[in-house]
């Protein structure tokens, strides 16, 4: 039987972790039925190194279509520049982009709490929409400790270009709030993890009709996937089936019919007009 197709739409598969053995990876993944996947952008110094490595996916033998999504992460605040906006405006006149990512706001710790900091991270939020507004892209948010913050400076920008709340981790209102906006939800190896409570109850409440699938690799490992208790196993586009299996043992149905609901997702989020690939009865 051939794997079931699918679309990864978040990855660091650019970072060093993979430099010895990206290539055979992406041919992995592949063969596991993984027919595209996204890189994240989340630094302006990164970006030239995240156009050569999706050139070097796309020229490889039996890989996943790489597609663009290059960002100004909220996590590396400090580091960004009013020159790396003008240098990510530069490579949405460039290349070719499916998104801008992943972008948002994060509080998850006490520094990036601190009141000038947030301010700095609304600031680049607000000037990464328009970027997308400006460009008819879709945005790949990372939300933290930050939903109704991120929610309402979407409304303030009236943002409709919609896209994917990455890794979801708020509650079901949220949920609905962001779905209502154009949103779909990501679901990441968590979703394996049987204490993810909160996402489950998200998960069985919204319905497939919301959802696309991610691997975050090399992060978010799926519990089945993880080879120590103590050290992180690292997180490879291969195991993104993983989160299909458990997504569809979460919402009771048939996997074959979920991943094409998925794809559709997929493609409605990324404005991508691409048929579901033929597979045979599994």
């Amino acid at each position: 039987m051939l794997p079931l197709p699918l679309i990864d739409t978040h990855t660091h598969f650019d970072v060093p972790e993979f430099d010895h053995d990206r290539l055979v990876l992406a041919k992995l993944a592949r063969q596991c039925g993984v027919q595209a996947l996204v890189l994240i952008g989340f630094l302006a110094e990164r970006f030239d190194t995240l156009v050569q490595v999706q050139q070097q996916i796309n020229q490889a033998a039996e890989h996943p279509q790489a597609l663009l999504a290059p960002g100004l992460h909220p996590f590396y605040i400090d580091q960004h520049t009013t020159e790396h906006l003008l240098q990510l405006e530069q490579l949405l006149k460039s290349q070719q982009v499916v998104a801008i990512g992943e972008i948002g706001l994060d509080t998850f710790t006490k520094d990036m709490k601190q009141a000038k900091v947030f301010a700095r991270q609304q600031k680049f939020f607000s000037a990464q929409l328009e970027l997308a507004h400006q460009y008819n892209l879709p945005v790949l948010l990372h939300i933290r400790r930050a939903h109704a913050e991120t929610l309402n400076i979407l409304k303030k920008h009236r943002f409709k270009q919609g896209g994917i709340a990455h890794a979801f981790g708020g509650g079901i209102q949220e949920a609905k709030a962001f779905i209502q906006m154009g949103f779909k939800l990501g679901v990441t190896g968590q979703v394996t993890n049987p204490n993810a409570k909160r996402l489950h109850q998200v998960i069985e409440t919204v319905g497939a009709d919301h959802l696309v699938l991610e691997t975050d690799c090399p992060d978010m490992t799926p519990l089945c996937c993880q080879q120590s208790h103590e050290h992180r196993t690292r997180n490879t586009p291969a195991n993104l089936p993983f989160v299909l299996d458990s997504l569809a043992s979460y919402l009771q149905q048939e996997k074959q019919a979920l991943a094409r609901q998925i794809w559709q997702n997929t493609c409605d989020a990324l404005n991508l007009d691409w048929s579901y690939p033929h597979v045979t009865a599994i």
